[in-house]
């Protein structure tokens, strides 16, 4: 069934609604002290956590936005007679106090929304919707936050409100209240478009230019935060090789020497195979079977000097600049490890070995 929303306040629901706008005043302060203790609560969730969010923040509904919600209607056909969305405005709406989380990157956001669904003995969730769902299966952008209702259980100040509210209210501690979970930068666009569209509301805040923008700006958005979430990726995998206590502490295989030079030099990788196992045999001539240690021989500075050093005619594929870095740092030593009675291998390491002293002395002349 059809059902349209409007706010335009029909005469006969004035003093129903003027009746809720008073209550709700009236109990202003004692939904301060909710929000309060609802921030004190949600932060504490996050101590000893591995996710932490940049912010958490929180609104009391203001009485005219109160009244704007309470004033909506439906009106199921044009013929029918409209009645009010939320009757029992003071029940019925959830967002009087809202929460706001703030994190940085995307999948964050399920860390928290998850952090905070596992802590029933604090609330009970009665709904989790992604508000970027519609957008994403419709190949569209615009709005995006993950909104979640969460009921409070025996909360002091709950109880201390619906005291004030007073019949039929019965203080039972139970209360339910909103929290969005977004991205920094879903927060700054929703801010702007929120500023611009519902505190100014106009004809010029829905202007088609004006909404192309802002479909631009949600598209800009999403890529920005995909590269801050590649970079974070980036950065945790190569932190993780360095780990001599972790990660770094793994055994180089063929397969782990090719996942370290991709990540760590991406472009220069031009092997048609996935057989690193000459590689792993260069690296196993001087004891370098662990991942830190491949990873700190391939500090990017090192493979930069050793590419003036010898300015190669062609750009090298793996398996030679790894030999040229290997010879760069260990020498005549690299020669006799690695030369396997190669009499023309000998003479080119020889040749090259000459070019990086010869590169070296004029660096530091």
């Amino acid at each position: 069934m059809d059902q349209s929303t409007s706010s335009i306040e029909p005469a006969q629901f004035n003093d129903q609604i003027d009746e809720a706008v008073a209550r709700f005043e009236a109990v202003g302060a004692e939904l301060d002290e909710v929000l309060a203790a609802m921030k004190i609560k949600i932060r504490s969730l996050f101590h000893g956590s591995e996710v932490q969010p940049l912010f958490v923040t929180g609104r009391v509904k203001t009485p005219e936005s109160f009244r704007a919600k309470a004033s909506r209607q439906l009106q199921e056909t044009p013929e029918s007679s409209p009645v009010l969305e939320f009757p029992n405005p003071l029940r019925e709406i959830h967002d009087m106090v809202g929460l706001r989380i703030i994190v940085m990157l995307p999948h964050e956001i399920q860390q928290v929304a998850t952090l905070i669904k596992a802590h029933r003995e604090d609330f009970d969730c009665r709904s989790d919707r992604e508000k970027d769902i519609g957008s994403v299966e419709s190949g569209t952008y615009g709005y995006s936050s993950r909104h979640l209702l969460l009921k409070t259980r025996n909360e002091p100040s709950v109880s201390k409100f619906q005291a004030a509210l007073g019949k039929p209210v019965v203080p039972s501690g139970n209360f339910v209240f909103e929290v969005q979970i977004r991205t920094v930068l879903q927060h700054a666009w929703s801010e702007m478009e929120h500023d611009i569209r519902f505190k100014h509301p106009g004809e010029a805040a829905w202007n088609p230019q004006i909404d192309r923008h802002f479909t631009a700006t949600s598209a800009m958005l999403e890529t920005v935060e995909n590269y801050f979430t590649d970079i974070d990726d980036l950065y945790h995998r190569m932190n993780g090789y360095h780990d001599r206590e972790g990660l770094g502490a793994q055994q180089l295989t063929g397969e782990k020497i090719g996942e370290i030079w991709q990540t760590l030099l991406p472009h220069v990788d031009r092997k048609r195979d996935d057989d690193w196992s000459w590689a792993a045999e260069l690296l196993g001539a001087h004891g370098i079977d662990k991942t830190w240690q491949l990873a700190e021989l391939l500090d990017a500075n090192v493979v930069t000097e050793v590419r003036a050093a010898l300015d190669h005619r062609y750009s090298p594929g793996p398996d030679r600049l790894l030999d040229d870095v290997l010879l760069w740092r260990f020498g005549k030593e690299h020669i006799e490890k690695t030369n396997g009675s190669d009499l023309r291998r000998e003479a080119s390491l020889r040749r090259r070995l000459i070019q990086m002293k010869d590169f070296r002395s004029t660096q530091r002349g």
